[in-house]
């Protein structure tokens, strides 16, 4: 009996030990033959399936919403002007303000004219009679361009970093007259790996704009540009690349086409220049757009990096807008005397401005007229050959009782109107469990209607499963690219920023690493912290929105990302 008994124990262990030894064997061999990326590929999607089938997904009947069908209000949008900074006050009943961007009229390096238009209103400088002074606000080019061209906001004068947004504000019937054409020397280039900028003058022969977009075509080269609508660069890398395709004619069907094929080969253009700084820094870039004074004083870019100057020359113009009293506009004169005085230049050299002053465009002058078409080209091909693929995942616990709720309502519902129509949407809300609003689907008319549905009924109440939402989005988003392969996938998360249930980020950063999947996160009075960190993961942006600019930032970030 006790022969019996042990022989059944041996058999069972080694039954046991066997199915062991086969299932490991299964296990470690099952990837053989597929390269690193396909066996992460699987691992994930077992992993992502095996996640999903965790969380109670519900999924909620569409309700059509009433669509507002007139184009988006840039006025409506833009929040109070007190949201950007006065830099420098006034010291007399007598002056002028003046709309500034933000590399010059901020602090440290780029406090230049902050420093400059304090020297000026201690001078004791009179017109008329009268001590005069000048009221600095710091603000980006492509911001202070919307508040102009609205009328939302006109100030007495305004100096962008280049001479295309005063072209832009003119275009839009606003009276600018140039008062100089330069108050400071900077300028725009591409910033290359060393390496890379060594490789491509082998290959190329030289390294400019036409070599560079060459070697982008051929995948020899991988590189990020900035927001058009909003950044001087940006815009000035548009349309340079623009007059590369087709030097007759830059908004032509040659170039609009070669444009295409071009932007086809860009991983991703950033909302900001941060945005752009932290994918560079994560190697997955070969190179990217900055502007000469903040490249030389950024201590990391300089030993490894090359730059290449490219466009119109970023010379900060000043103009005067709209009809200022003959006062006033000696004001805007003196000022811009005072400004090029040998001292001020020096400093202003000290601060990284008027270096490369050889550097000369070829651009030939670009028309308001032509700047903006060239925008809504941008805007209409830039995933014409990769369309998009959107989710919205909606914090609805119940910390989004209230203001934040109803900001998020809001936000999307105004910003809904900047995503492109080729794009497909879907949205999820969260809260202790995930509910799946709205499938995705092409953003229709129909679409839409049921998108302003789904975004009216959100109801907060509950915990916070935020990571749940976001392993939702990851699986609808799979699901669509096993039909749709040729889609690009976006995530958008919209929240205060507080999980306190479900999975953690610890558990799904790597899911959002193999998938590659940019999470743009936005913040409504948030943790706005604990939001970078999903962003972060693959280069995507993370806006803080208050109360005053939430839903000009979400349009902005819509326009350049959808």
């Amino acid at each position: 009996m006790k022969k019996q008994k042990k022989f059944l124990m041996t058999s069972v262990i080694l039954i046991v030990t066997v199915f062991v030894l086969v299932y490991a064997g299964i296990s470690l061999t099952s990837n053989i033959g597929d390269s690193d990326p396909q066996a992460a590929a699987e691992r994930a999607n077992k992993k992502l399936e095996k996640m999903y089938s965790k969380i109670n997904v519900m999924t909620e009947a569409p309700v059509k919403g009433q669509i507002d069908l007139n184009p988006a209000d840039i006025a409506e949008s833009l929040p109070d002007i007190a949201k950007f900074p006065v830099t420098v006050e006034p010291t007399t009943s007598s002056y002028v303000e003046i709309f500034s961007s933000t590399e010059k009229s901020g602090t440290g390096v780029d406090g230049w004219l902050t420093e400059v238009a304090t020297a000026f209103n201690k001078a004791k400088i009179q017109v008329n009679g009268k001590p005069v002074s000048v009221k600095v606000r710091n603000i980006a080019s492509g911001t202070a361009a919307d508040y102009i061209k609205s009328g939302k906001y006109v100030p007495d004068a305004f100096t962008p970093s280049s001479e295309l947004w005063g072209e832009m504000v003119q275009a839009n019937g606003v009276k600018a007259e140039l008062i100089t054409d330069r108050l400071i020397g900077n300028v725009p280039g591409i910033v290359i790996k060393k390496a890379k900028h060594d490789f491509l003058v082998e290959k190329y022969g030289a390294v400019n704009v036409k070599t560079v977009i060459e070697a982008i075509e051929n995948n020899d080269f991988s590189m990020g540009y900035t927001d058009p609508f909003a950044s001087s660069t940006g815009l000035n890398f548009l349309i340079t690349a623009l007059d590369t395709f087709d030097r007759s004619n830059m908004l032509g069907t040659k170039a609009v086409e070669k444009f295409e094929k071009f932007q086809a080969n860009i991983p991703f253009t950033a909302s900001t220049t941060i945005q752009m700084r932290e994918a560079a820094k994560s190697g997955a870039l070969d190179g990217f757009v900055l502007e000469y004074q903040t490249y030389v004083n950024a201590a990391d870019l300089k030993g490894g990096y090359v730059f290449t100057p490219f466009g119109v020359r970023h010379d900060s113009p000043l103009y005067a807008l709209g009809k200022v009293s003959a006062e006033k506009k000696e004001i805007i004169t003196k000022f811009a005397e005072f400004v090029v005085q040998e001292k001020y230049q020096a400093t202003g050299e000290q601060k990284g401005f008027n270096g490369l002053e050889d550097y000369k465009s070829d651009l030939p002058a670009v028309d308001g007229n032509l700047l903006g078409s060239a925008q809504k080209i941008w805007k209409e091909k830039k995933n014409v050959s990769k369309p998009l693929a959107a989710v919205f995942v909606t914090d609805v616990s119940g910390s989004m009782a209230g203001e934040r709720i109803n900001q998020l309502r809001e936000s999307l519902i105004k910003g809904q109107k900047y995503l492109g129509k080729d794009n497909s949407i879907g949205l999820v809300s969260y809260s202790s469990d995930v509910t799946i609003n709205l499938p995705i689907d092409t953003f229709n008319t129909n679409q839409q209607s049921m998108f302003v549905g789904a975004v009216n009924s959100l109801q907060p109440s509950g915990g916070t499963a935020t990571f749940d939402g976001i392993i939702v989005a990851i699986k609808m988003l799979q699901d669509e690219l096993a039909v749709n392969p040729n889609m690009k996938p976006i995530i958008f998360v919209l929240s205060d920023g507080e999980t306190n249930e479900g999975n953690t980020l610890k558990d799904i950063k790597g899911l959002i690493e193999t998938y590659k999947i940019p999470i743009y996160t936005i913040g409504y009075n948030a943790n706005i912290e604990a939001l970078e960190d999903i962003s972060v993961i693959n280069e995507a942006a993370s806006i803080n929105a208050d109360t005053e600019d939430v839903v000009y930032k979400i349009g902005n970030l819509f326009n350049v990302q959808m």
